[in-house]
């Protein structure tokens, strides 16, 4: 059967216009599949596509990469880019977190991490000769020790999943074995799209515009600022040409009492209670909607609850974990937990770089699986990650209601380093998004109370704004300081594992 095209609104049709005539300037012709060589040292033309949820970014982002495929340009990934031509035109599709990427994916855009564009990888040359093989640049490899059979293994992959590491792994290698290492990027690129780019910091944002000649940010302006743009997002700073809104709502359909409660926090006349009482009328409709007086411990071990304060957000773990009847010097397996960065001293920066590029990066969603086989490692699972399943040099710190120094159950002398996922700060939250969203209201209650604004609307509106939208089927609004404790035990039987798990850290001197 055949899908039928969407159907772009007025300000859709008029970005998608707006978009292609930017390409147009770049030598990729949209209207009639053309394409010119890339121009050597172009400067960085940005374009900014904006607009709250459901407004149809994301679908206008999966028509353009689909129509530029279409015209023969090339999608380039996190993992392989194959051999550079002078003619090639290319298009990498970026998200800040894995989480965000992976939104992306399973709505069929081949997304990849910001970072994993930054860096690049180091690629054995035997095993180059295979992926040039299944990307279709090169003759079918003869290599010792790996049979006809595996081969073609990794071809039946390679055509469903179009991932050159996942192949790989269906032939029974690790990623340890094609990737031998990571270097920060050195050659430019070409077309890049960029999600959920009110994240973006403008450090970050100087950094793709070196890569990128032809850079187009799509972001939502309502959402809150990272921390230190002092309330602004890093496309703020473009001329009103180059800022394309949208407004029309499209997502979930018009009708979803999520979207709508989101939008009516812009109305000025909308207080605090008065959003209450919105909510509590839209759970009395609509069951995708629900007032309750208690957190959901059994949620918070996938979709952690969000709050606006860390007082709180260490409450709810502490609550958690007493629940499950988690020891304090140890972790249960099933245990949510979020990367807080690599410690790792300067002379190990490619074994930083190799973590992050795998999903180890600050910010990176986590469940625990269990200790690894060497000491202060563990096996890990990452969320939104394509090989999700890992084994780590682990630090972990689980913090204590008024207590200044984390309590740390185990550590490794060196690697990622893991706080509690149960609760996270709606900050930290951003760019990603679950089936079902727990929102602790009395934290916005009191961001409300402070009076406290950000970017010209009060803060408890942005906050809101931000935690209701994460949620993309149901909405649970909690309205006291309570925990339901769960029928039953932690545990990972719901975790998807990658075909063959990759060995992220191995044995070195100093590292274990």
């Amino acid at each position: 059967m055949t899908v039928p095209a969407p159907v772009f609104s007025d300000d859709q049709a008029e970005a998608y216009d707006q978009v292609s005539d930017l390409l147009a300037q770049s030598g990729v012709d949209l209207e009639n599949e053309a394409l010119l060589p890339p121009r050597e040292g172009a400067a960085c033309s940005v374009l900014a596509v904006l607009g709250r949820a459901g407004s149809g970014k994301t679908l206008l982002l999966a028509r353009l990469a689909e129509d530029l495929t279409a015209a023969g340009v090339e999608v380039v990934s996190g993992d392989w880019e194959g051999k550079r031509r002078k003619d090639r035109r290319t298009l990498a599709i970026l998200a800040p977190t894995n989480k965000a990427a992976s939104v992306l994916r399973t709505r069929g855009v081949p997304a990849t991490t910001i970072h994993r564009i930054l860096y690049t990888p180091v690629y054995d040359p035997e095993y180059e000769h295979i992926a040039d093989w299944l990307a279709g640049t090169g003759d079918k490899p003869d290599i010792e020790g790996l049979s006809t059979e595996a081969l073609e293994r990794a071809f039946v992959f390679y055509q469903a999943h179009n991932s050159i590491p996942g192949a790989l792994a269906a032939a029974g290698l690790r990623g340890s074995d094609f990737i031998t290492g990571w270097k920060r990027r050195e050659d430019p690129l070409d077309i890049g799209f960029v999600d959920e780019s009110s994240m973006l910091d403008d450090r970050q944002l100087d950094d793709l515009k070196e890569i990128f000649p032809t850079l187009v940010l799509f972001g939502d302006p309502a959402q809150l600022a990272p921390v230190g743009q002092s309330g602004e997002m890093a496309f703020d700073g473009l001329p009103a040409p180059a800022k394309l809104e949208l407004s029309r709502v499209h997502r979930q359909d018009a009708d979803s009492p999520i979207l709508d409660l989101a939008h009516a926090l812009f109305e000025p006349e909308v207080t605090f209670e008065r959003f209450e009482t919105l909510v509590e009328d839209a759970a009395a409709r609509d069951d995708r909607v629900q007032m309750l007086p208690r957190m959901q411990a059994a949620l918070m071990a996938r979709s952690p609850a969000l709050v606006w304060r860390n007082k709180t957000r260490i409450k709810l773990i502490t609550a958690f974990r007493t629940a499950y009847g988690a020891p304090l010097d140890a972790l249960l397996p099933g245990e949510p937990l979020v990367c807080d960065g690599i410690e790792l001293p300067l002379k190990h920066r490619k074994k930083r770089i190799d973590l992050e590029a795998r999903g180890l990066i600050k910010g990176a969603q986590v469940i625990y699986l269990g200790a690894g086989r060497k000491p202060g490692f563990s096996r890990l699972h990452v969320v939104g990650a394509e090989a999700p399943e890992v084994s780590a040099a682990s630090i972990v710190k689980i913090e204590l209601p008024d207590e200044e120094e984390p309590f740390i159950p185990f550590a490794a002398r060196m690697g990622a380093t893991f706080l509690h996922g149960a609760a996270v700060t709606i900050h930290k939250a951003q760019g990603s998004q679950w089936d079902t969203v727990q929102v602790f209201a009395p934290d916005l209650s009191a961001a409300a109370w402070a009076g406290r604004s950000e970017a010209g609307q009060p803060l408890w509106k942005r906050l809101a704004y931000v935690a209701i939208t994460r949620a993309s089927e149901r909405l649970i609004w909690v309205t006291r300081n309570r925990l339901a404790r769960p029928d039953v035990p932690l545990g990972t039987d719901d975790l998807s594992v990658a075909p063959a798990p990759l060995e992220l850290v191995r044995q070195e001197e100093g590292e274990g």
